[in-house]
C-alpha cells in the first residue's frame, strides 16, 4: 500500500498552481458534499437511531482508509465525513427532484470549479491517471490547508521533495 507522502506527492504533481490548489478548496467540498448526498438516499434501515445508507457504508471504508493513511489527519476526515453525513441525510428525504438538484448541482457546479483550477494548473486532474485520486483529493485539501496553517512541516517537505513547491508565479498557460 502506498504511504501518506506517496499518495499525497503524486496527487500534488497535478496541484502546484496556488489558483488550482484554491478551485480545489471550492470544488471538492462540493463535489464530496454532493456524492454524500446522493448516496445517503439508498438507505436499508436504521441502527440506533442512524440511517443505514450507502453513503455511511462508503464513509466508513473512507475513515478507515484515511486513518490508515495518517491518524491525524484520518480522525479530521472521519469528523468531516460524519458531518456531511449529518448534513446529507435530511437533504436524502427531500422530494426526489429537490435531493438531485442539490446532489447533482453541487456536483457539476463543483467538477466545474475543478476544472477551471485545472486550466490554469495546464495540467489534467490526477483521477484521469489514477483513480486514487478521486479518494485523495480530499486528504489533499485537508492537507494544503494544514501546510497553509503552518502545520504537519515534515509531511510538507517530504511532498514537495518530491512533486516540488507550490509556484509562486501566476500565469495562464498559453
Amino acid at each position: 500500500m502506498k504511504t501518506l507522502i506517496d499518495q499525497l506527492s503524486n496527487y500534488a504533481a497535478y496541484h502546484r498552481d496556488p489558483r488550482n490548489i484554491v478551485t480545489h478548496y471550492i470544488g471538492v467540498p462540493m463535489i464530496m458534499q454532493a456524492v454524500v448526498t446522493l448516496l445517503a438516499r439508498l438507505r436499508w434501515g436504521a441502527f440506533a437511531g442512524v440511517p443505514l445508507s450507502l453513503a455511511l457504508l462508503m464513509g466508513i471504508v473512507a475513515a478507515v482508509y484515511y486513518c490508515v493513511l495518517d491518524i491525524r489527519y484520518g480522525l479530521f476526515m472521519t469528523a468531516l465525513l460524519a458531518a456531511m453525513l449529518a448534513l446529507a441525510t435530511p437533504m436524502a428525504a427531500l422530494p426526489t427532484a429537490q435531493w438531485l438538484a442539490w446532489g447533482l448541482g453541487l456536483f457539476a457546479l463543483g467538477w466545474m470549479i475543478q476544472f477551471i483550477g485545472h486550466y490554469y494548473e495546464g495540467r489534467k486532474p490526477a483521477f484521469l491517471d489514477d483513480v486514487m485520486g478521486l479518494a485523495i483529493g480530499p486528504l489533499f485539501v485537508v492537507a494544503e490547508l494544514s501546510f497553509a496553517l503552518g502545520l504537519r512541516k515534515s509531511v510538507q517537505a517530504a511532498v514537495e521533495l518530491r512533486s516540488g513547491p507550490v509556484r509562486r508565479r501566476q500565469s495562464a498557460p498559453a
